[in-house]
């Protein structure tokens, strides 16, 4: 058996969990399962960015939101102590996730181990592979879910929006930067001034 099939394989259990997402959204006229979708949109931007990536990274980018809807924030505290339970639960939840269906897909233990890492959000800004997958989320979240989530919160204001993009914009590389203003990621065009702004100022 060769080190691609267990990948391949790993990736196929990686989206058959996310198909059980309960959430159904459409996009381009078709019904997805929410975190397939998402799964999908990762892998699609990771390919733009980064095409030499190697089957770690793939494999990290698919699993990252893996089964999100399990772990709900209504089950933690409200506020900001519980919000920040809750992400780290979620990095724990998606990384073991991952790792089990990588174990049952036969893939090697350096392997499983590197995408433990990157998915549970560890070492970020000094693991490489962390923060590759951090730039595809960053870039994502810009080009598929910031005016989505901008839609949701129309209580938010300018200062709050600015503080938002600048957060953002501050876990992505340098590279991710350039990427993502040269014309390959598509901007939210409601949003593109605030961004402007918020880089200009960053």
């Amino acid at each position: 058996m060769t080190q691609q099939q267990p990948v391949d394989k790993a990736i196929a259990l990686f989206d058959a969990a996310n198909s059980e997402d309960p959430v159904q959204v459409t996009a381009d006229g078709k019904a997805w399962p929410k975190e397939l979708l998402y799964a999908h949109r990762m892998s699609e931007m990771l390919q733009r960015y980064a095409r030499d990536a190697d089957d770690a990274i793939r494999l990290a980018v698919r699993a990252q939101h893996i089964q999100r809807w399990k772990s709900p924030r209504e089950d933690f505290p409200a506020g900001r102590q519980g919000y920040l339970q809750w992400r780290t639960g979620l990095y724990r939840f998606h990384a073991e996730t991952a790792a089990a269906l990588m174990e049952q897909a036969g893939c090697d233990q350096d392997t499983i181990e590197r995408v433990k890492k990157a998915v549970g959000k560890k070492a970020l800004k000094v693991n490489r592979d962390t923060q590759l997958v951090e730039d595809v989320i960053d870039l994502v979240f810009i080009e598929h879910y910031m005016l989505g989530f901008a839609t949701k919160h129309p209580e938010y204001d300018e200062s709050k929006w600015l503080d938002i993009v600048r957060k953002t914009w501050a876990k992505m590389s340098e590279r991710a930067h350039a990427f993502a203003l040269s014309g390959a990621v598509k901007l939210p065009e409601p949003l593109v001034p605030l961004i402007q702004k918020a880089i200009s100022q960053n």
